[in-house]
């Protein structure tokens, strides 16, 4: 029979949530949001091949504001997946796994997506 009385260790209860766990929940996330990103991004070429009356539709759904909010997700999912990709490419290499910088790297690696979802979006309003 099995000890009742052990702790259960890390308990959600007690355990306080650090950057490293709260950026590997993300890591999660955005994977998966990129999956279903990627099933915008195909409904959208297979409108473009279907032709214009479709392709007309798809752009116009996306140009909503629910659409340019899905879409403002799906790219800082991406810049954060990279970043945080990035991020681990180093400790795969041995390095930064003190605390300090592992927090550091961890901030760095949220700003920086946010950065560059800025700088996309940016990019993508005056290209037109």
């Amino acid at each position: 029979m099995a000890n009742v009385d052990r702790p259960l260790s890390p308990h959600l209860q007690v355990y306080r949530p650090q950057i490293t766990s709260i950026l590997s929940i993300f890591h999660r996330m955005t994977g998966v949001l990129l999956g279903i990103g990627t099933l915008i991004l195909t409904w959208w070429l297979v409108a473009a091949a279907t032709g214009d009356a479709y392709y007309n539709l798809v752009v116009d759904l996306l140009a909503t504001w629910i659409g340019r909010l899905i879409l403002l997700g799906f790219t800082w999912a991406l810049f954060f997946h990279l970043c945080n990709g990035i991020r681990h490419l180093f400790w795969d290499a041995g390095y930064g796994y003190e605390i300090s910088t592992t927090t550091r790297s961890g901030w760095l690696a949220m700003i920086a997506a946010t950065a560059l979802t800025v700088l996309a979006w940016f990019a993508a309003y005056g290209a037109r």
